[in-house]
């Protein structure tokens, strides 16, 4: 008898969570990423310059070179342009630290309006994949606190962490929470 009572609650709770779980919410298919155009990057080397090819590594078409632009499925688009090297300041955080500075922008050709505060952008160099620590100094102020509107834009100066006796480069960039992360690589000069 108690093990009846014991399967017929455990057949309750069963119930109620696979109600909960399950909900009335259809699952929504994941954003799409889509390379658009393709154009040589400031400072990031081409072909020319290195006798290698530029393209990024094959990962399974995850990654995109630094001169493509990424387009996902609610029409914003994000591309990377700029790319320098400088040190940063003694007032800096981190500060006197070797970096890669590039601009990142999006473009916003949807017809809502995006939460820039929302974007997110990691780093990591070298072949062992350490990761860059963001650099916070005078003109690279970290996250935006803005918003895009439909048919417009924002570009947003960015710098990580990057030796100087390294060249390679993966960012990592996602527009706002609910788009997928697009990966850049390539060589910093």
């Amino acid at each position: 008898m108690i093990a009846i009572a014991a399967a017929v609650a455990a057949a309750a709770v069963a119930a109620t969570l696979t109600a909960t779980v399950t909900g009335d919410d259809e699952a929504k298919p994941a954003p799409t990423v889509t390379v658009t155009e393709t154009t040589v990057a400031d400072g990031a080397d081409s072909a020319a310059d290195t006798g290698a090819d530029p393209a990024p590594e094959d990962d399974g078409g995850d990654a995109h070179g630094f001169a493509d632009t990424v387009t996902y499925e609610n029409d914003v688009e994000v591309n990377l342009t700029g790319f320098g090297r400088g040190t940063s300041s003694e007032y800096a955080s981190p500060e006197k630290m070797p970096y890669a500075e590039f601009t990142i922008k999006i473009v916003n050709r949807s017809d809502t309006t995006v939460d820039a505060s929302q974007l997110t952008v990691n780093c990591a160099y070298g072949e062992e994949g350490r990761e860059g620590e963001a650099i916070y100094d005078d003109g690279f102020d970290g996250l935006p606190d803005t918003r895009i509107l439909a048919g417009r834009s924002l570009s947003v100066p960015w710098a990580c962490e990057l030796p100087k006796d390294e060249r390679f480069l993966q960012v990592e960039v996602a527009p706002d929470w609910d788009s997928e992360t697009a990966i850049f690589t390539g060589n910093v000069k």
